[in-house]
């Protein structure tokens, strides 16, 4: 038996090659990570995650040419042409927290969002939660998302209606992915086996078309299942 523990498989996309240096040194300093390669632009990331296969993606938003999140959207699209070809789960890090980066980047199914100014140990838990396919937003980019889908807006005849048909538990859980909770909490919460909870989540992602908690969380909060002050962790 092998004594070498199963590494993730990480590519890092950005334009600038000191912070591509500076993620690859951090992460490496990991026995569990492995940098597979690295890109400057979105096409390049395009083709290093074809050639290398990664678990996951740190990708920045703003690259010359093809940009971080028109390179995601064609990352995610693979996910429903070419299954069962695996798809790397996609973590976003901008320099940038505006309201229009975090939206598009959960809309088109990045599994985080982080400032380039997060600590090294920070960073390191990000890519392990996100391999899990666990959602992984910044405390003040999660304000601002449950800000933008606490106003009262037109909510889609599509979400009303999905929404409409989940079962009450499958809702309840909804409800606190919302609200921050891991697959742990949530377990504690409902008195039942995690398992359980992965079960009701992978229902809510099917039911509803989302690739991921991110989404859950959106959709959620579009629904009117989750409004302000309901207890989100801000």
């Amino acid at each position: 038996m092998s004594d070498e523990a199963p590494q993730l498989r990480v590519v890092i996309a950005d334009d600038q090659a000191l912070v591509r240096a500076g993620f690859r040194m951090i992460l490496e300093a990991q026995p569990d990570i492995r940098v597979v390669g690295e890109a400057h632009d979105g096409e390049e990331a395009l083709r290093v995650v074809q050639a290398t296969r990664p678990d996951v993606v740190l990708m920045d938003i703003r690259m010359p040419g093809l940009d971080g999140l028109e390179a995601t959207r064609r990352l995610m699209a693979e996910r429903s042409t070419r299954a069962p070809v695996a798809v790397p789960r996609v973590l976003i890090l901008t320099t940038f927290d505006l309201d229009e980066y975090v939206y598009a980047a959960m809309q088109v199914g990045a599994c985080g969002f982080l400032l380039k100014d997060i600590a090294p140990e920070r960073l390191v838990a990000a890519v392990r939660t996100v391999a899990q396919d666990d959602a992984l937003l910044a405390p003040t980019i999660t304000r601002r998302l449950i800000e933008r889908f606490a106003r009262p807006e037109p909510t889609s005849a599509s979400v009303t209606t999905s929404v409409a048909g989940l079962t009450p538990r499958e809702s309840e859980v909804m409800a606190l992915v919302a609200r921050g909770m891991s697959n742990a909490e949530i377990a504690e919460e409902l008195v039942v086996s995690q398992a359980t909870v992965k079960t009701h989540v992978a229902s809510l992602l099917s039911k509803l078309g989302l690739r991921n908690r991110a989404q859950i969380v959106i959709a959620a909060y579009e629904s009117g299942i989750v409004q302000r002050g309901d207890g989100a962790r801000l």
